[in-house]
């Protein structure tokens, strides 16, 4: 199906130079277009600024063109037919329409070809697979128009062939389908996906992060995650968990409170991990070591929603660990209890706009005073620093000397003065 003109493409373009790669293209007697998530996002009234371009000319003959024209080439992925092209600065990659010759499940051997529906049969979702030119001209091979208007998410073709050309699409489907669905999950895509989850052992943990990452970002992750839980669709990468409820409690009040989301926090709250359980999850989510040290340290600090009403509490967590760790800290203890949060932006701009007390005391002070090892120094400063944290921050330099005058005489076994 083609539609002439179907939507205004002035708002489509962020880079007004793409316009002459179009026309270059054209001129040598080739077509280029747009597909995948830009076409798809901007039917959806979705902004989008990442653009997928496709070719009916080979990598060697885009390449030849570009030459011919000026315009600076990269050979990015053109192994598999995909070739960079600098444009206004940036480089836009543009990918020669392909055939599957074989797949393993994981890569596929591609073809090149010059028919337009053959590529876009080899494509996973039928909203995926519409294509647009420069003129607003859209071209839908398999009806993808109308299943993103109506909210069906399905595979293009055989729903079984699909997934085992690449597996990844078993998580690609559920993330598309929390994204734009919109009825009752396809029952066809849903037994393909089934049948085939053990195809998930086969793919690098740095391809299933990156989709799961995606996939917690959507807007219906709970209902579409319960969705693989009862399926088992995750049985290989994550367990079950009993705490839905309290993610969608997470998840509005990010929207409520305009928060940033974080896949972190989300999938936090889904398990409330406990040290141990946090490192397991990390290594199962394949997290940075950045991404695991946070996790683990959410999970060392046991805390209520309740805990964050006391400011000296707030101070004190933000003062050992920084303020960001105290406004995440917080949001999970909001949504691990479902707590009411409607005072929870003030607590949390209160936190963010704090002034961190700076401890008074060093070890120098402490040598001043009295004749220690630094060993000990070190002893007594540790417990002049917990003293100071109890007392909310209150207690002088003089105090804390004080106090570290009867902390040397009892390491030293001098009964202090009353």
């Amino acid at each position: 199906m083609i539609l002439d003109s179907y939507f205004n493409m002035d708002g489509f373009f962020t880079n007004k130079q793409l316009l002459r790669l179009f026309r270059v293209v054209a001129k040598h007697g080739g077509a280029i277009r747009f597909v995948g998530g830009a076409v798809r996002d901007a039917l959806a009234g979705i902004d989008s600024c990442d653009y997928d371009l496709a070719t009916d000319l080979s990598p060697d003959e885009l390449m030849e063109v570009c030459q011919e024209e000026g315009i600076k080439t990269v050979p990015i992925g053109i192994k598999f037919g995909t070739l960079g092209v600098l444009v206004g600065g940036k480089v836009v990659e543009v990918t020669s329409l392909r055939k599957d010759i074989k797949s393993d499940g994981r890569h596929a051997e591609v073809e090149f070809t010059d028919d337009w529906i053959e590529d876009a049969s080899r494509r996973d979702l039928t909203i995926n697979a519409v294509y647009a030119d420069e003129k607003g001209n859209v071209f839908d091979y398999f009806n993808g128009i109308e299943d993103l208007k109506n909210g069906i998410v399905r595979f293009i073709g055989k729903p079984s062939q699909r997934v085992q050309e690449d597996y990844l699409r078993i998580l690609r489907f559920f993330r598309f389908y929390s994204m734009f669905g919109k009825t009752e999950i396809d029952q066809k895509a849903l037994k393909a996906c089934v049948e085939n989850k053990e195809g998930l052992k086969t793919l690098s943990r740095e391809r299933i992060r990156e989709e799961l990452m995606k996939l917690s970002l959507t807007k219906n992750f709970v209902s579409t995650l319960k969705i693989m839980f009862d399926n088992g669709i995750l049985d290989y990468i994550l367990p079950a968990s009993d705490n839905l409820d309290k993610l969608q409690h997470l998840m509005n009040m990010t929207q409520d409170l305009r928060l940033v989301p974080s896949p972190l926090r989300r999938f936090f709250v889904l398990y409330n991990p406990d040290e141990e359980l946090a490192e397991n999850l990390s290594d199962r989510l394949h997290l940075s070591r950045k991404g695991k040290e946070i996790m683990k340290k959410w999970s060392k600090i046991e805390c209520s929603a309740e805990d964050f009403s006391n400011p000296d509490f707030r101070l004190a967590l933000a003062y050992k660990y920084g303020k960001d760790f105290c406004i995440d800290r917080m949001i999970l203890a909001y949504a691990l209890d479902m707590a009411d949060y409607k005072n929870l932006s003030g607590l949390i701009k209160e936190v963010a706009e704090a002034q961190i007390p700076v401890f008074p005391i060093g070890g120098k002070d402490i040598l001043s005073i009295v004749n220690l090892k630094d060993k000990l120094v070190g002893v007594i400063i540790k417990q002049l620093e917990k003293s100071w944290i109890e007392s909310g921050f209150k207690l002088s330099k003089e105090d804390l000397l004080n106090i570290a005058d009867k902390l040397f005489k009892a390491l030293i076994g001098i009964r202090p003065h009353a």
